[in-house]
């Protein structure tokens, strides 16, 4: 059965995207099919982590909302992005991608017209069936809007990922509120760029009482995921550091 796991923040600059990129690679290094769909239509973005530039080969998740081509032909098989990240993949496992346009005449349309959202829905199912998937990953659009609302209510897990901020406190709580209203089955909280002189035991404990909710992970604030600059998956190519052991358990509890 397959299992939906949306990634949301309140605010943009949490590491969304890179987390949803880290995470669903390390999903399928370990013998899972899996599909990550970037959604933020307005600001695309975790097709560069894949290796694509600006220019994406081939239909993106836009052609597909306005019609011109099935879901299934937008998702491309990334999963040699893992080896060449020099990870391994178990057997049965790959990774595809549904990427958004880059194209300012597309993203332009997208702000001018939008999309209907039941055909996002209806794309998500066939993306299930047809590519027989273990886990789809939805990468969303960060704050609260419709196709945000969708997303959140037919994933089986939602992760919210926050920073140790203020304003990030206070947009998580009204995530996690309606969340519970939408009654997902699953709620995680993970802790992103937490600075080195913080206990993150501690922080983990306090954000997991102040919500009611389990925090998967804390993640430390890293030079070196800065200077990655979105370069390609770091919890591959540095499989030892605190911050891929961190996305790694992330990985395992959304797996489990």
């Amino acid at each position: 059965m397959t299992k939906i796991i949306s990634v949301h923040s309140f605010r943009g600059g949490t590491g969304k995207s890179n987390s949803s990129a880290n995470i669903a690679a390390r999903l399928a290094a370990s013998g899972r099919r899996v599909a990550v769909v970037d959604t933020d239509v307005q600001s695309p973005g975790i097709h560069v982590l894949f290796g694509f530039d600006e220019h994406i080969p081939g239909p993106t998740l836009n052609d597909y909302l306005y019609g011109t081509s099935s879901i299934i032909d937008t998702a491309h098989d990334v999963t040699d992005r893992i080896t060449l990240s020099g990870g391994a993949v178990a057997p049965g496992g790959a990774l595809y991608l549904v990427p958004s346009s880059m194209k300012a005449g597309d993203i332009a349309r997208v702000l001018r017209q939008g999309y209907d959202v039941e055909i996002l829905n209806d794309g998500f199912r066939e993306l299930v069936k047809g590519l027989q998937l273990d886990h789809l990953i939805i990468d969303t659009h960060p704050g609260l809007n419709e196709e945000t609302l969708l997303s959140i209510t037919i994933s089986d897990a939602l992760l919210l990922i926050m920073r140790p901020d203020k304003q990030d406190y206070q947009g998580t709580a009204v995530t996690v509120d309606i969340a519970r209203r939408l009654e997902v089955p699953e709620l995680l909280l993970m802790i992103n760029k937490v600075p080195s002189h913080a206990d993150r035991a501690a922080m983990a404990a306090d954000v997991a009482e102040i919500y009611g909710v389990d925090v998967a992970g804390v993640l430390p604030l890293s030079e070196d995921i800065v200077s990655n600059a979105s370069g390609g998956l770091f919890s591959l190519t540095e499989p030892d550091h605190e911050w891929s052991v961190a996305i790694a358990a992330v990985a395992d509890r959304l797996a489990g």
